[in-house]
């Protein structure tokens, strides 16, 4: 099939709109899942202060309501040591009902829930 390039731009345009809002509601459903499953309690993120995948998954569950605890490896020396003994290999650590979520995975942390 031959497009002329002005027909190919509109078709890539289009595509790209429709993946990015495809996207959105997976992350809104994604969200909305686990603002019903989880419970106080349910998820501890073992933070840094510097770390920009923490901002990231700090703003989207508060966006979504979903209760979180949340300690900082930098301010507090129990966090610190929780951390190092779940082998301090980055940040966010989450623990989900008992089970370590290296990074931020809502995938995973989904079907932990369920």
């Amino acid at each position: 099939m031959n497009l002329p390039p002005r027909s190919l731009l509109v078709v890539i345009a289009l595509a790209a709109a429709a993946s990015w809002a495809w996207r959105s509601h997976v992350k809104s459903v994604d969200g909305e899942l686990l603002a019903q499953r989880v419970q106080p309690g349910d998820i501890r993120m073992i933070s840094s202060e510097t770390c920009g995948w923490c901002t990231a998954a700090r703003r989207w569950m508060q966006d979504e309501g979903i209760a979180f605890d949340e300690c900082f490896v930098e301010r507090d020396a129990q966090c610190r040591a929780d951390y190092q003994a779940l082998g301090g290999m980055g940040t966010p650590t989450l623990i989900v009902r008992g089970q370590t979520v290296m990074g931020f995975d809502r995938a995973r942390i989904i079907e932990i829930l369920q």
